[in-house]
């Protein structure tokens, strides 16, 4: 069982978001009712480089995509994971490999070796969190709204 609870820790996550320029998108989908497609699309409104990686496209997002991250041409900032699990631990090496500053892997994204892979490689971990919930939280407009509680849920407070 992974403690998921050192790789989603809320200043982490603030510094990393802030300090982020380039991101590339491991799985990102060029179908627009996909999830990662949307919080692609996002992250580009919010002046993110957002960099396609997915070897089955040329372009998504008005970007050329990459089938690799070593076949990047640029230095990444964070590398978000919208891929299974079992893929973690190849990803972890490259972004390692490319020197990135955080794997960001997002919801049900959970596992171990690849944690320990980027770690060990000096990259920032964040797991099992959704990169665009956490921008709107921490940056966006749930921020201005005074949503900053750490927590999202639809269950009243004192009902819990």
């Amino acid at each position: 069982m992974t403690d998921l609870g050192r790789y989603q820790d809320p200043l982490t996550i603030q510094q990393v978001l802030y300090g982020a320029r380039t991101i590339a998108i491991v799985g990102l989908s060029a179908s627009e009712l996909r999830a990662s497609y949307f919080v692609g699309y996002y992250l580009k409104r919010h002046d993110y480089h957002v960099i396609p990686v997915n070897p089955r496209e040329s372009e998504i997002l008005g970007e050329t995509c990459y089938p690799s991250l070593l076949d990047l041409p640029v230095p990444v900032d964070v590398v978000n994971v919208f891929r299974s699990p079992d893929a973690l631990p190849g990803i972890a090496r490259d972004a390692v490999a490319i020197h990135a500053g955080a794997l960001w892997c997002q919801f049900g994204v959970i596992n171990a070796e690849g944690a320990r892979i980027a770690e060990d490689g000096g990259v920032t971990v964040i797991m099992d969190r959704c990169i665009k919930v956490e921008h709107a939280r921490y940056i966006g407009r749930m921020h201005w709204l005074g949503f900053n509680t750490q927590r999202i849920t639809s269950v009243r407070a004192g009902l819990q």
